[in-house]
């Protein structure tokens, strides 16, 4: 299922047979691990972000059908879902992450940083490309209380492509919300994994 295609929607005939789904999971699961390895970018105490491609979202929707095994009513939820996420080649999509095992201390830490998902950023050099919420509902309550999941777009032109593809220029990914403001540089090797996301 790892493949190296440009495709940037999935549809039926990209999916597995459910019974050679199910023969193969395991080996394929283990394929995706190896090749997400370079794609979570852990961010300060609480958040990592998780970048998505064509592959991980074409696992994500594999997973669902087999588990919950609904069929094609199911596949066209699971494809409305995902394929947003699938990155359109001229952008980044992550799933970021707030994860924090003690239930009282993630309540307390969400109900502190509303908006969260608008102060995400990353930078190339000196120049800054603000992350893009995803829409499709909104991610902090109007209590003021952020998601524990979030899912977000950094769009890219075409210097920066450029600039993320030559392997010479300084990256960082960074929060700098008051309450939580953290910056981290991304290695050679999330970096080389990233850029295959791009036309």
């Amino acid at each position: 299922m790892i493949m190296s295609k440009q495709k940037r929607q999935i549809e039926k005939e990209d999916l597995l047979a459910p019974k050679v789904y199910e023969k193969s999971r395991k080996e394929l699961r283990l394929k995706l691990l190896e090749f997400k390895k370079n794609r979570r970018i852990p961010l300060g105490p609480y958040a990592t972000f998780y970048f998505e491609s064509f592959e991980t979202m074409l696992a994500q929707v594999q997973e669902m059908l087999h588990i919950e095994k609904g069929g094609d009513d199911q596949l066209k939820d699971e494809l409305n879902a995902y394929n947003p996420l699938v990155p359109n080649g001229n952008e980044l999509t992550a799933t970021l992450m707030f994860e924090i095992d003690n239930p009282v201390s993630r309540a307390s830490f969400l109900g502190k940083v509303g908006g969260i998902e608008e102060k995400v950023f990353m930078k190339i050099d000196d120049e800054i490309i603000n992350a893009i919420p995803e829409d499709d509902v909104d991610r902090t309550s109007a209590e003021g209380k952020a998601s524990s999941v979030q899912f977000i777009h950094f769009r890219f032109n075409e210097n920066q492509i450029k600039k993320f593809k030559n392997n010479s220029a300084s990256i960082e990914l960074g929060i700098n919300h008051k309450d939580y403001s953290h910056t981290t540089k991304l290695t050679k090797e999330n970096i080389s994994s990233l850029v295959s996301d791009f036309n």
